[in-house]
C-alpha cells in the first residue's frame, strides 16, 4: 500500500461513520462471542433417551414379562397338532349335541302326554322284568328235571301256543276291554282305527280282534274317505268293536288321555266306549302261511 493511500474505514449500515478506538499496548484483542439464542421460556430440556445398555439393565416388570412371554407366539408342531385335533372333537360333539337337541320328539309334548309316555316306559320293563324271571324259571327247572328231554317239550309246546297267540293262529282269552266305536256320520277313517290299535299295542295289548278280523304285527288299514274300511283286505263297517287282551288298567286310561283316542274320535263326532272285563275272547283267526324260501335251521 502506498502512502498517498489512506485506509477506509468501513462505514456501518445505519450511515454514520465507525470510530476505531486505537488499542493498547498491553491490551490483546478480544474476539467477539456468537451470540447465544435465548432459550423458550416453560420448555424443559429434552429429556436423555438411555442407552441401550441402561435399558437392558433395567428390571422388567410383571406385566411386560408376561406380554414379552406372550407375543410373538411361539408354537411347535405337535402343539399345533393337538390344537387342531382338540378343535375338529370340539365341533364334532357341538354338532351331535345340536342335532339331538333339534331331533327330539319330546322338546314340544305336554306335561299329559310325558306322563303318559312315562308310565308306558314303566309298564314296558315291568314286562321285560316278568319275561326274564319267567325265562329264569324256565332255565332253572330244565336244569333240576330228571327227564331234561320231556321238560324241553313241554316248554317247546308252550312257547309254540304263545307264538300262535302273536300270529293269531290260535284263539286266546283274558283279562282286557272291548272298545267300541260308533260312526253315525260316518267320519271315522282307517288311520283313526289304526292310531287306536297303535296305542293299545304301546299299552301291553297281547291280543286284538275289530269286528271278525284278527289284527297282528303285520296288519293293515285301508280304506276310509267315502269308501269302506278294510282291515287286511277284509271290509269292517261301524260300529267297530275292538277286542282286546291285555291289563285292563293299563289299556283304558291309554285310550282316555287328554287328545287320545276317544277325544279325537269324539271331535269327529264319533262315540267311543271303553268297557273292562275280566274275560275278553279273541276267537277271530289267521291262516297259517307257509314261508316260501325260510326253512328251520334245526333240519
Amino acid at each position: 500500500m502506498s502512502n498517498d493511500e489512506t485506509p477506509q474505514n468501513d462505514i456501518p449500515e445505519s450511515g454514520r461513520p465507525r470510530r476505531e478506538e486505537p488499542l493498547g499496548k498491553d491490551e490483546p484483542m478480544r474476539k467477539e462471542e456468537p451470540a447465544r439464542e435465548p432459550e423458550p421460556v416453560g420448555e424443559t430440556a429434552p429429556v436423555r433417551e438411555p442407552e441401550p445398555a441402561e435399558a437392558a439393565a433395567a428390571p422388567l416388570t410383571g406385566r411386560q414379562r408376561l406380554a414379552a412371554g406372550l407375543w410373538p407366539p411361539r408354537f411347535s408342531r405337535a402343539q399345533l397338532i393337538v390344537a387342531l385335533l382338540l378343535f375338529v372333537l370340539g365341533l364334532g360333539l357341538a354338532i351331535q349335541v345340536r342335532s339331538t337337541s333339534d331331533s327330539s320328539a319330546l322338546r314340544g309334548a305336554r306335561q299329559e302326554d310325558l306322563v303318559r309316555i312315562l308310565d308306558e316306559l314303566d309298564d314296558r320293563t315291568q314286562r321285560l322284568e316278568d319275561e326274564k324271571s319267567r325265562l329264569e324259571d324256565q332255565r332253572a327247572e330244565l336244569d333240576n328235571s330228571s327227564d331234561q328231554a320231556e321238560e324241553a317239550r313241554k316248554q317247546t309246546r308252550e312257547k309254540e301256543r304263545q307264538l300262535g297267540i302273536l300270529a293269531g293262529t290260535v284263539a286266546a282269552q283274558g283279562p282286557g276291554i272291548t272298545l267300541t266305536i260308533a260312526d253315525g256320520a260316518g267320519a271315522v277313517e282307517s288311520d283313526m282305527l289304526l292310531d287306536a290299535i297303535q296305542e293299545l299295542r304301546a299299552a301291553g295289548a297281547e291280543a286284538i280282534q275289530v269286528n271278525d278280523v284278527r289284527v297282528v304285527a303285520d296288519s293293515y288299514f285301508s280304506g276310509g274317505d267315502g269308501s269302506p274300511i278294510e282291515v287286511d283286505g277284509t271290509k269292517v263297517s261301524p260300529p267297530y268293536v275292538f277286542k282286546v287282551i291285555g291289563k285292563p288298567e293299563d289299556l283304558e286310561p291309554a285310550l282316555n288321555i287328554p287328545g287320545g283316542v276317544v277325544q279325537t274320535l269324539e271331535k269327529e263326532q264319533a262315540t267311543a266306549t271303553v268297557r273292562r272285563s275280566d274275560k275278553i275272547v279273541v276267537d277271530a283267526l289267521r291262516p297259517a302261511e307257509r314261508p316260501d324260501y325260510a326253512r328251520s335251521s334245526s333240519q
